[in-house]
């Protein structure tokens, strides 16, 4: 069930007015309810994925409490690595076999072995990417005895399964989420109203922004060879607000709805294209995935505490982890890649935490040297989004020649997507130290941001895409 779908727009309202009028009495009833529809929303897409999600909480539900009752260091390895082992197995299988087959196929191949190994059509579990970290992070915190395990299996499938963010994130702590399932919740008109203005956002990222610039992206990076070097260029750059907003659409209209359902989530993007380094980008970009890799994975391997060799060495690791995350293709792998070189020079010069606040706070305009920054890493960006863009190795590599050819083909200019672009960065700039565009300060005139509310209202209903296009993230 998409966000975006008519289908969504019947059942927001309607598990919304069953929570609070019908289920609000019993803390333990609201939890099964917001159990039952969240496995309704999963399943909408396919039923049959329900018992990958059930086993994997399963799982990770009852290793918690045996790692609860387990003082063995040796016993509570094993219970650790079983729960990584189901995870990652089921990630593995589902979203890696293929691309395991067929380059360990092309090795052999290389030598003039034939392995005669056949690929499996395996259909990718929408989500899985997300609820695995999710789990796993339950699993590791009891492990190390930062979290008590929860004996309510309620709850802990309602956290796993959660469906504002189950499907595309953001990725949560057990510490941040399970604990609200525990306390009773109270309706509040503020955080609602907050909510709905966050979905109003996302919406308009996802429909206005990122569809509309999908048409020109797919029209551009399927035929390059079609179109002059300055188009190709705007391919890039088009691509770059296509998946921003598309994804950070999505956590918006994510974060704003478990709102309506008096939950907090974690900020997922903030801002990332006004960041002055690339640094700074994924301090901002995907929040929960970098932070999830910094403390599960970074911090582990020995994180900033050891010589320069071991800090190159670790952030090369997360880079391409990360970009392995993304998907099974040499393209997130060159895409990691290169974010690591990019990291590189800040890394080896001290350079990598500069960059803490907000670009230009307290001011209207950033300095020249801020917008140098801005421009150099906003560059930086789109040129590693080609591959990530990219079919496979071979299209990135074309794409990039033909921008090098500098030959008179045709030419794009769609005036329309770049204003509502231009837009969007206005709202985002006036309103960047804030969690997100539309939220509501009590320093803001009424009449203002009602205008602006409005605006963005009607810029969906006469500008977006209503065909119903999946987010971009379903894929990974």
């Amino acid at each position: 069930m998409l966000f975006n779908s008519f289908e969504y727009l019947i059942f927001l309202p309607t598990v919304f007015l069953l929570y609070w009028f019908v289920f609000n009495k019993h803390l333990k009833l609201q939890n099964l309810f917001l159990l039952v529809i969240s496995y309704v929303f999963y399943g909408w897409w396919d039923w049959r994925f329900l018992a990958l999600i059930a086993f994997s909480s399963f799982v990770d539900y009852n290793i918690g409490l045996r790692l609860d009752r387990t003082q063995e260091q040796r016993k509570r390895k094993l219970l650790l690595y079983i729960s990584m082992l189901v995870n990652l197995g089921f990630l593995g299988y589902f979203k890696y076999y293929n691309f395991f087959i067929d380059n360990f196929k092309l090795a052999f191949e290389s030598i003039g072995i034939n392995m005669h190994l056949s690929s499996l059509q395996i259909i990718l579990p929408v989500g899985i990417s997300f609820y695995t970290f999710q789990t796993m992070s339950y699993t590791i915190d009891v492990y190390r005895k930062k979290l008590e395990p929860t004996k309510n299996v309620i709850e802990f499938f309602a956290y796993v399964s959660f469906f504002p963010q189950l499907v595309a994130g953001p990725i949560e702590r057990a510490k941040n989420l399970l604990p609200q399932f525990k306390v009773k919740r109270k309706f509040s008109y503020d955080l609602a109203s907050d909510g709905m203005r966050q979905i109003l956002w996302g919406l308009f990222k996802k429909m206005v922004i990122a569809d509309n610039c999908a048409v020109y992206v797919n029209q551009i990076f399927d035929a390059p060879q079609d179109y002059n070097s300055p188009t190709l260029i705007l391919g890039a750059v088009l691509f770059a607000f296509q998946i921003y907003g598309d994804f950070s659409g999505y956590s918006d209209i994510a974060i704003g709805t478990a709102k309506l359902f008096g939950f907090n989530l974690m900020q997922n993007f903030a801002t990332p294209y006004f960041s002055r380094d690339i640094a700074e980008f994924w301090r901002r970009w995907h929040i929960s995935l970098s932070t999830w890799f910094r403390d599960y994975v970074y911090i582990p391997l020995g994180g900033s505490k050891g010589g320069k060799w071991m800090k190159v060495r670790n952030t090369f690791i997360i880079f391409l982890v990360s970009g392995f995350w993304h998907g099974a293709n040499w393209t997130f792998i060159v895409w990691g890649f290169l974010n690591a070189l990019f990291f590189l020079p800040l890394l080896l010069t001290n350079n990598n935490r500069n960059h803490i606040d907000v670009v230009a706070s307290n001011k209207m305009l950033p300095s020249i040297k801020e917008i140098f920054q801005i421009g150099v890493t906003f560059v930086l960006t789109c040129f590693a989004w080609i591959f990530f863009r990219a079919k496979n190795m071979s299209s990135a590599l074309n794409y990039l020649q033909e921008i090098g050819t500098f030959q008179s083909s045709e030419a794009i200019l769609p005036v329309k997507v770049l204003l509502v672009i231009a837009l969007m960065v206005l709202l985002e700039w006036g309103h960047r130290e804030r969690s997100f565009a539309l939220q509501y300060s009590p320093s803001d005139s009424v009449i203002k941001m009602r205008m602006i509310y409005a605006i963005v209202a009607f810029l969906i209903l006469t500008f977006g895409n209503f065909e119903l296009t999946e987010f971009i993230y379903f894929d990974f």
